[in-house]
C-alpha cells in the first residue's frame, strides 16, 4: 500500500484510539488511587468491592477464594485484604449454610454509601461527557468497549501461558 496521507491517517486512527484508551486506564486509576486515598483505602480495597458488587449483582456468593483468583493475590494477603475491609466496615463476614467453614463475604450499607460518595463525581463528569453523544454513538462505543475488554482478556489468558502453549 502506498504512503500517503490517507493511509497514514488510517494507520494513525487505532494507534491514537490505543494511546487514548492508555489515557484513560491510567487516568481512571490516578482517580480510584485519589478517590481511595482521602477514604483510607488502597486500590485493592476498592477492586475487592467491585468484585463483591459485581457478583452480588450476578447472583453469586462471593467467598475469600473469588476474591483471591479474581484479584490474583495470595491467600496471606487476601486475609489481610478481608481483615482491612471486615475493620473498615465495609464487609461482613458470614457463615455459609452447614458448611461452617466456608465463609461468605457481603458488602455493608456503609460500603455502598462510602462507594458512592467516592464515585460520584466521577460519574456525574462521565455522564456529562455521555450526554453529548446520541443514542446510536453510545451503542457503538458500548460495542466497541466491550470488545477491547475482550481483547484484553484475551491477551491477558495469554500472557499467562507458558511460551511453548501461546497462539499467535
Amino acid at each position: 500500500m502506498a504512503d500517503t496521507p490517507a493511509t497514514r491517517t488510517q494507520n494513525a486512527a487505532p494507534q491514537e484510539l490505543v494511546r487514548l484508551l492508555q489515557d484513560f486506564t491510567l487516568e481512571a486509576n490516578h482517580y480510584v488511587d485519589a478517590a481511595g486515598g482521602r477514604n483510607d483505602m488502597h486500590r485493592t480495597d476498592l477492586n475487592a468491592l467491585a468484585v463483591i458488587m459485581r457478583h452480588t449483582a450476578a447472583g453469586k456468593v462471593v467467598t475469600p477464594g473469588v476474591l483471591r483468583a479474581e484479584l490474583r493475590l495470595s491467600s496471606p494477603a487476601t486475609t489481610a485484604l478481608v481483615d482491612r475491609l471486615h475493620a473498615s466496615g465495609h464487609v461482613v463476614r458470614e457463615r455459609l449454610g452447614t458448611d461452617r467453614r466456608q465463609v461468605q463475604l457481603q458488602m455493608t450499607p456503609k460500603a455502598y454509601r462510602d462507594g458512592s460518595a467516592m464515585f460520584m463525581p466521577l460519574a456525574i463528569r462521565m455522564g456529562k461527557a455521555m450526554a453529548a453523544y446520541s443514542s446510536e454513538e453510545l451503542e457503538l462505543v458500548t460495542r466497541f468497549m466491550a470488545d477491547m475488554v475482550e481483547a484484553t482478556l484475551a491477551a491477558r489468558e495469554e500472557a499467562s501461558q507458558p511460551d511453548s502453549t501461546r497462539s499467535t
